[in-house]
């Protein structure tokens, strides 16, 4: 597996590398007076003008009601992408690569269905096949960021750890070059809370995006070593941009999320 293992969460063991999950409700890394949130910058990339390609992996994102889901969740990297929400994460640019708006680069479903249990490893490797032989997948750049959805009914496991169990979606990058998300499909409480259902999928969706521009390659971009990443230190924390809930994120400059 090319990604470092960490996870964290309900049942979790002992951090083993850099926090990398959006944790179950009530189940986030609380900052403490000892240790103030600071985000650090530890010298990798960044991802300067993100290029989403959402895959949706599986038969029943192209039925009712989860068609609906499936295009809604695309109307919504189409906005956020040029929204305020990015605007916040210019306070994170470092010389030679300043942060700005991306683009959403297309769509596609995924078949043949995933399994009702895939491990990251069978994520690694759908993109890997799908990069090399689908053609509607494009080819990795150092903007590029692929976004997996999962249907109702399938567990992710990561790091030990699963779905629904200890997280609700995470990020990592293949060689530390092909950049990815994960988003199982929120089947518990832990991982809606009180939202609906897209709202839940929004937020995951911006807290994991958010991470993936500051921190694409976990632990080398900005992070603090008690915290983790900026949308770790916010967990569970939301506000409106448009239309859409998405998470709050730690900013440096104004102590505090936002």
């Amino acid at each position: 597996m090319a990604g470092d293992g960490s996870s964290a969460g309900i049942g979790a063991t002992v951090q083993s590398g850099p926090i990398k999950i959006v944790p179950l409700k009530g189940v986030g890394v609380a900052p403490t007076a000892a240790a103030p949130p600071q985000l650090v910058y530890n010298n990798g990339p960044l991802l300067t003008s993100v290029q989403v390609f959402t895959a949706f992996w599986g038969s029943a994102w192209q039925q009712t009601p989860e068609s609906g889901t499936m295009q809604s969740l695309n109307g919504f990297f189409d906005y956020i992408l040029s929204s305020a929400l990015i605007d916040q994460l210019a306070e994170y640019s470092v010389t030679g690569q300043q942060i700005g708006h991306g683009s959403h680069i297309g769509t596609t479903v995924v078949t043949p269905d995933p399994a009702t249990s895939v491990a990251d490893s069978d994520i690694q490797q759908m993109l890997t096949n799908a990069i090399s032989n689908n053609s509607a997948f494009p080819q990795p750049t150092a903007n590029t960021l692929y976004f997996v959805f999962l249907p109702s009914g399938v567990t992710v496991t990561q790091g030990g750890s699963s779905s629904c169990s200890s997280f609700c979606g995470y990020h990592d990058a293949i060689n530390g070059q092909t950049f990815y998300a994960v988003m199982p499909y929120p089947d518990c409480s832990g991982c809606v809370g009180s939202l609906a259902t897209l709202d839940a999928l929004t937020a995951t969706s911006s807290h994991e995006l958010c991470e993936a521009i500051t921190d694409p390659v976990p632990g080398q971009g900005w992070y603090d070593q008690t915290n983790g990443e900026i949308g770790d230190i916010c967990a569970w924390q939301f506000k409106q941009v448009g239309s859409y809930t998405v998470q709050q994120e730690w900013s440096n400059s104004a102590n505090s999320c936002v």
